[in-house]
């Protein structure tokens, strides 16, 4: 396959040899290494089609999404015009969607959306900008999507449709259950749908049950369709888009009988396809360390059986002959792949002193290392790696650890309340500072944008609950950092980009101490972005230090957060928890008080945090057992990055 991350290659699906279809695959789709890359390529695409159009004297119509996916893509277009002259006077724009009821100037408003990401920053004339009303009256609103459709028509159809695709596999807003040939309509929203709104609502209750959104049918008329999706939480979807049957129940799978669609991934989008999860499946391998490795836990978990007892016939029977032919017999492959997952587990995680560490995850010296653990929310580091935490402090390490965020957000207005009248019946009664937070509070409307004075307080809940954990630890006060990486302060859910002002906070932290070990969050999953920009943020950092002396002596391990878990075969170091560090653990997490019972930002999973995450270590565990290693309570897993 060619190289996916040319900024120069078409996603043109009609150039040939530019895409291994397989067996499984019924949509043409491009994988990238990134998000940014994918988009600027599509961007790229639409700005050749606007200047193709102005050579033809003809008008560019394109169908344009809100949400995420579509944010770089617009970023890109406008640099596109701020710097190299792409100018839109003969586009025409048509929304895919809009909340309803919606008024217009609301920052959760489409219109607002488009406004602010895209249409204030560029020469388009704004009588040629449609965007369904969210204010047109109910008996009006069979007439608005009629016209709407017309309006589509009568500008000479969509030339390029750009599309998302959501958890319930929805394009626009058509929810499962919508027909192949629906135009423009109203629609009540799949409660999933809302779910995953929740966060910009600031609650579910608050996210309308209703939208106006262009049909399938509208959007397959369209002569280009672009569908973008970025992240592990898109992968289970993409794949049952791409390789299940049509199906109602599945709106994108519509697509699939469009004859000029491309799906644009990034990698983490494209991790459950046949071709890139199970690439033995497909066709001959090349068949390196890590898919050998995954291969064999694989076929353990087909054919239920521990690696060792593994045989020749199974390898066979499960499109893994090549593995033997290169590797064989089953016995040689199944006492090396054990031995590989019996030396990642260690209950040294910082090194065991004085010990052959030939073949243990981390190095035996110095004894005693400096430990730099980076948590992007103010509690990720006892949900993601608390009994490592504890483990490293007991076995002398010295310990620091660095909050990127504030995360004040995530304190409901109900708990800041609390705190705040505490805190005054504890105070003077005229402490004017105290009193102006809770008249703040209880005056406030609602917004999903918090002003500075409710923002401080929630953040200094956070901080003291942060505090109260790592003391319980054994961390040092004055080993705890609190970074509030500017990135973050937007007092709404949308973020800023990262900027040089956060990644020089990190740089200087990591200057500061000069740790041999840097633990991070490698948890891309993290449903509001925070986890990747955080990570980012750390990689950059790295990368200017690298040349650094004190870097070659450090070692950087990747956690994940509470949705998700490393896979056995990606795991480099297991750390086993007994009973007591998994209740002391636990203990740790209930020290987050205002994050315990009302989750804000929970992603799919309606569980307690240090639920879902006491169940995800003891399911590593489990998997280790039914690999035929010892059993455990629980582990926690880490990944070695490599700078």
């Amino acid at each position: 396959m060619r190289n996916l991350n040319n900024p120069n290659l078409s996603i043109s699906h009609k150039e040939p040899g530019q895409f291994e279809e397989t067996r499984f695959e019924k949509i043409h789709n491009k994988i990238f290494k990134s998000s940014e890359i994918g988009s600027k390529i599509v961007a790229k695409e639409i700005a050749d089609l606007i200047k193709q159009k102005q050579k033809e004297n003809k008008k560019c119509v394109l169908g344009l999404a809100t949400g995420s996916s579509p944010i770089k893509v617009y970023e890109e277009l406008i640099r596109l015009h701020q710097e190299e002259g792409l100018s839109f006077h003969n586009v025409i724009t048509f929304n895919l969607d809009e909340y309803y009821p919606m008024e217009k100037d609301n920052v959760e408003s489409y219109h607002y959306f488009m406004q602010e990401n895209l249409f204030k920053y560029i020469d388009i004339d704004p009588k040629n900008i449609h965007i369904p009303d969210g204010m047109v009256l109910k008996e009006d609103l069979d007439e608005f999507c009629m016209n709407y459709d017309r309006a589509i028509l009568n500008a000479g159809g969509l030339d390029f449709q750009l599309l998302g695709i959501g958890r319930t596999g929805h394009i626009g807003f058509n929810e499962p259950g919508s027909h192949a040939n629906s135009g423009t309509r109203s629609i009540t929203l799949d409660h999933i749908t809302r779910e995953d709104a929740a966060s910009s609502f600031l609650g579910i209750n608050n996210v309308p049950r209703r939208a106006i959104t262009m049909g399938i049918g509208t959007i397959k008329k369209a002569k280009r369709i672009v569908l973008l999706a970025w992240g592990e939480n898109k992968a289970s979807i993409i794949k049952e888009t791409i390789e299940g049957e049509i199906s109602s129940q599945v709106p994108a799978t519509y697509l699939q009988s469009h004859n000029n669609t491309t799906f644009v991934l990034d990698n983490e989008a494209s991790s459950e396809l046949t071709r890139i999860n199970t690439p033995w499946l497909v066709s001959s391998c090349l068949w390196t360390e890590e898919l050998k490795s995954k291969a064999i836990v694989w076929l353990c978990e087909k054919v239920n059986k521990p690696v060792l007892k593994l045989n020749d016939k199974h390898y066979n029977d499960h499109g893994m002959s090549g593995l033997l032919a290169e590797e064989g017999p089953a016995y040689d492959i199944n006492i090396k792949m054990f031995n590989k997952l019996q030396r990642t587990i260690t209950g040294w995680p910082g090194g065991k002193p004085n010990a052959d560490d030939l073949n243990r995850p981390e190095r035996a010296f110095p004894a005693s290392k400096k430990v730099l653990i980076f948590s992007p929310h103010p509690d990720d580091d006892v949900i993601s790696m608390g009994g490592t935490l504890d483990r490293l402090v007991e076995q002398g390490h010295e310990v620091h650890v660095a909050y990127q965020t504030s995360g004040n957000i995530a304190v409901s207005d109900e708990e800041a309340l609390r705190y705040a009248e505490v805190a005054l019946e504890i105070s003077s009664e005229n402490d004017e500072n105290i009193k102006n937070v809770i008249s703040a509070l209880k005056t406030k409307k609602i917004s999903p944008v918090d002003e500075l004075i409710i923002r401080t307080i929630k953040g200094r809940i956070r901080r003291k609950e942060s505090l109260g954990a790592t003391r319980f630890l054994g961390v040092p006060d004055e080993n705890v950092y609190f970074l509030d990486m500017p990135f973050y302060e937007t007092g709404s859910v949308k973020k800023k980009n990262l900027s040089p002002e956060d990644i020089e906070i990190i740089t200087k932290l990591i200057l500061a101490i000069e740790p041999h070990q840097i633990y991070a969050a490698g948890d891309l999953a993290d449903p509001h972005g925070t986890h990747k920009v955080c990570l980012d943020a750390i990689f950059d950092s790295i990368e200017n230090l690298k040349e650094a002396p004190f870097m070659k002596d450090c070692w950087v391990w990747l956690y994940r957060g509470a949705w998700h878990e490393w896979e056995p075969y990606e795991i480099e170091m297991a750390v086993p928890m007994s009973e007591d560090q998994v209740l002391k653990k636990r203990k740790a997490i209930f020290y987050h008080q205002s994050q315990k019972d009302n989750v804000m930002f929970q992603g799919e999973d309606s569980r307690e945090f240090w639920v879902r995450v006491e169940e995800r270590t003891k399911n590593t565990a489990d998997k280790y057992n039914a690999l035929g290693l010892a059993e455990y309570t629980a582990i926690e897993a880490f990944k070695r990055y490599y700078f």
